[in-house]
């Protein structure tokens, strides 16, 4: 098997500088044409092929952007990738992407491999124990390093980076503001701890449309789950025990469940009870009946976080405008369907 040459061994063989080889093999005009076909001629003969792992350390770039998110699973996440990935591509770059599956010690551990000469930044979504831990040290390194990051959705103002996230308070204000206007006075939130940024978003969103219609906010009609919920017996409880004609969850997951309970305890969908969910996702599209669902555009951000990334990635070999970060808000839409009376 003929060996693999490198560079050095075409500038020892031709008793030439390995720069001038370089060169010639990119038909640079500072070398001459007898030494660039001598050179090119060689290099063919030996099937000489360039170190492209090489090229991106000498160059800092490996053209690589690496994506951390909570959650595989959660047709958002899938959404967001997706938009990183067909802009990264088009754009000439490749997407490594990890799941954290909403553990602190995963993200970290993701992050630190990746960091380690692999890639060109970062796009991120915290996990709920990241969030629930309040601990950042080690995004803080990374930005530390001259590492680009941005994060999605689940971020945190601990650090100073380039975000994308949506009108999360606003569009939670407008949801429940819709389900009043239809005539729901008794409005509940399934919600999650507040310690998960964009829960606590929405649910001040709730609260803020209830106070603006004057309607008295009731805290037994808030109710916290597990982000991982896998007990009903909580919701069960809920359902016997409080009266309620509509529902704002912070996700499609929640207001599933909340509809299959609704229906095991005989309330009719819209009529006695109506539903808005967060995500838009395929559950809300073929859930029975139908979710009415505030959509996040989650390809729309996943292309707007990657062009914010690259953006970066390209500006560090230049100027390098450190602090000069962006946070830019998605506008969501309300998706009417058969959950609510919205139409009617």
């Amino acid at each position: 098997m003929r060996r693999k040459i490198t560079l050095k061994h075409i500038a020892r063989e031709l008793d030439v500088s390995i720069s001038t080889v370089s060169k010639a093999l990119k038909n640079s005009e500072e070398i001459s044409r007898d030494t660039k076909e001598k050179i090119q001629a060689f290099a063919r003969l030996y099937n000489y092929k360039p170190n492209n792992i090489a090229i991106s350390l000498k160059n800092k770039r490996t053209k690589n952007i690496g994506v951390v998110i909570p959650d595989i699973v959660h047709h958002f996440f899938t959404t967001v990738f997706r938009g990183i990935e067909k802009y990264a591509n088009q754009k000439g770059y490749n997407v490594i992407v990890c799941v954290s599956d909403e553990s602190f010690d995963k993200e970290v551990i993701n992050m630190e491999m990746l960091a380690n000469g692999s890639i060109d930044g970062f796009i991120v979504a915290l996990s709920a124990e990241t969030q629930q831990r309040n601990d950042f040290n080690h995004l803080r390194e990374i930005t530390e390093q001259g590492i680009p990051l941005v994060l999605f959705d689940r971020v945190t103002d601990e650090i100073e980076c380039d975000k994308v996230i949506i009108n999360d308070e606003e569009a939670a204000c407008e949801a429940v503001e819709r389900l009043i206007l239809s005539g729901k006075k008794n409005i509940a939130l399934f919600t999650t701890e507040s310690y998960l940024n964009v829960s606590e978003k929405r649910t001040m969103g709730y609260l803020k449309a209830l106070r603006k219609h004057n309607i008295p906010i009731r805290e037994e009609l808030i109710l916290k789950l597990p982000f991982q919920f896998e007990n009903e017996n909580l919701s069960e409880k809920f359902f016997k025990e409080q009266s309620f004609d509509a529902v704002l969850s912070v996700n499609e997951i929640f207001a599933i469940r909340g509809m299959r309970l609704a229906q095991k305890y005989g309330f009719r969908i819209p009529q006695d009870i109506a539903f808005v969910g967060f995500t838009d996702g395929i559950l809300s599209k073929n859930s029975m009946p139908t979710l009415t669902s505030v959509a996040q555009h989650g390809e729309q951000m996943g292309a707007l976080a990657a062009e914010m990334l690259i953006e970066k990635v390209e500006q560090q070999n230049e100027e390098n405008d450190k602090g000069n970060y962006q946070t830019k808000i998605i506008k969501a839409s309300l998706i009417e369907r058969e959950s609510t009376l919205l139409n009617s």
